[in-house]
């Protein structure tokens, strides 16, 4: 196992060793308190651009499956920093190792190096830039090459994780007990079914699933899709998707969004959520060190519960900004930050955390089932 390096933009050096393709990435590094879902984690289209740092010690340990992916095409995380990797999975539904699936899709990472000194350091001086790299182990030459990268804000990756075509999708959520496999969808008369338009900015597959689950007819829609096109199917109601980066680079997302606004019922989750927020004429600010984990306490301000949430993202939508258009509804317990709105007079709404889980608890999935209803209700 051969020497490899991280070097932060602050100059912070790590060295540890390689794991996965022995090469060089570079990312916005980040870290995430999840326990297990790593699988999930690194198939997130949200990770895009961004080098990922579990916090827990051990990762690896059920290996690697063909099913519990959050999106097509693989890996999309730039680069995995762990404290150790298990090099003997024992999973019944494993197939291959974690350093096995990272060499497969030529993905480098670094082990063996302290992820909790290096989370506090991210969480104290916030998220920057970074580069692991196996080939050159001059730490100068890194930080210079660190120092070349212009940001995340610079790209816009929505465009590199959309899908290409747009699609249906008739999965709906696992189930423990082969009799509960049946989904909603079965289970309901095809003209029961509520149609959605799904604009995929980077959607997880796990809230297609639960879509499904809550009974509707979903297509996937490509994210510069006009909207004039996404009318024409006439949905019954649009989501707008999680995906990675800064919101402020999606502009043809917030341009169709614009066109959205008043003509159907809308739920935005994560980058939908903010796109939603400055199409409605707000604004959104960067996180010191953006919140990634399953372990997030979020208050819904409207029946007093507190739900334990997944989350992934670097950016919050300002809900002041919005000039009363929409009122608070969700607040992070963490931190303060905003974590979902309501429009006071149209039936939209968005949440900054992921309803979905995949990986992560399952306190919100009933926001889709709330979607429903406010089609419904409409009608």
């Amino acid at each position: 196992m051969s020497k490899a390096l991280l070097v932060l933009s602050d100059g912070t050096v790590f060295e540890g060793k390689s794991l996965g393709s022995e090469g060089e990435t570079i990312g916005e590094v980040v870290f995430n308190t999840s326990m297990t879902g790593y699988q999930e984690i690194l198939t997130d289209s949200s990770y895009k651009g961004q080098i990922v740092t579990m916090t827990y010690t051990q990762i690896g340990n059920h290996g690697i499956n063909t099913e519990d992916i959050e999106s097509g095409g693989g890996i999309k995380a730039e680069g995995f920093v762990i404290k150790e990797a298990c090099d003997f999975p024992s999973n019944w539904r494993s197939s291959m190792s974690l350093d096995e699936y990272l060499k497969k899709s030529n993905i480098t990472a670094i082990q063996g190096i302290d992820t909790r000194a290096l989370t506090r350091h991210l969480r104290n001086s916030g998220a920057q830039m970074g580069i692991i790299s196996a080939n050159d182990l001059k730490p100068e030459s890194l930080l210079e090459k660190v120092g070349k990268h212009s940001g995340i804000s610079a790209y816009d990756f929505v465009k590199d994780v959309t899908t290409k075509e747009k699609y249906s999708w008739k999965e709906g959520c696992w189930k423990i007990r082969a009799e509960e496999q049946k989904s909603r969808r079965s289970e309901e008369k095809t003209s029961e079914l509520k149609r959605v338009a799904v604009y995929d900015f980077g959607v997880k597959f796990n809230i297609l699933r639960n879509l499904v689950e809550a009974g509707f007819n979903v297509n996937v829609v490509p994210a510069q899709t006009p909207a004039e096109e996404v009318l024409e199917m006439n949905p019954d109601g649009i989501l707008l998707s999680n995906g990675p980066g800064d919101p402020e680079t999606v502009t043809y997302g917030i341009d169709n969004t614009k066109k959205l606004v008043g003509k159907k019922p809308i739920f935005g989750i994560c980058l939908g959520h903010q796109i939603l927020g400055l199409a409605m004429g707000g604004k959104t600010y960067k996180l010191k060190f953006g919140h990634h984990g399953g372990n997030h306490p979020v208050k819904d301000l409207k029946t007093g519960r507190v739900e334990m949430t997944s989350q992934n993202h670097n950016y919050c939508v300002d809900i002041n900004s919005l000039k009363g258009k929409v009122k608070l509804t969700h607040r992070n317990l963490f931190d303060g930050s905003e974590e979902g709105m309501e429009h006071v007079e149209l039936p939209i709404f968005s949440v900054q955390h992921h309803p979905e889980a995949g990986p992560g608890p399952n306190d919100s999935t009933h926001l889709f089932k709330r979607f429903r209803e406010t089609m419904e209700k409409k009608c």
